[in-house]
């Protein structure tokens, strides 16, 4: 599931998911340096338009980051994206995140899920330029069932 708290960080966006014990499967764990090279292989392939106004880029942290409302530790923020202030407008990926709930899934669908929340954080990028807040909406609702459920 992929949600959006835009409260959680002052004018920034994250992508969240809720962790689901039935999507670990045989593989291995992959290093940081290996998951930064999928993610610059995968940001090399967008269109560069996309890329106007991103002045920051896109960035992989080390870090695991579980939201807040996060109940049994079980939501963490996969991605955000951030705009003003004196760093501009960039992305993060935080691979301890991705490694949480997709370190042990097959290369391909770890590859399809950085993916998505790339181009998720993208359209977050996309909507600020045009001062559309769809997404973040939808994102909002997301975490509200989220919330909820419990």
């Amino acid at each position: 599931m992929t949600i959006l708290n835009p409260s959680y960080l002052t004018e920034s966006r994250a992508v969240f998911t809720n962790f689901r014990a039935s999507a670990i499967m045989d593989n291995m764990n992959i290093t940081f340096e290996e998951f930064g090279e999928l993610l610059d292989e995968i940001t090399d392939n967008l269109p560069e338009a996309i890329f106007v106004n991103l002045n920051g880029g896109v960035n992989l942290s080390p870090e695991t980051v579980s939201h807040p409302k996060a109940t049994d530790d079980n939501l963490f923020i996969l991605g955000q994206y951030n705009h003003g202030g004196n760093l501009g407008r960039y992305i993060t990926i935080f691979y301890g995140s991705f490694m949480q709930i997709y370190g042990k899934v097959p290369l391909d669908y770890l590859k399809k899920q950085i993916d998505r929340v790339l181009r998720h954080e993208f359209m977050h990028h996309l909507e600020s330029m045009a001062g559309e807040k769809d997404l973040e909406l939808q994102d909002e609702i997301d975490l509200l069932r989220y919330t909820t459920k419990r």
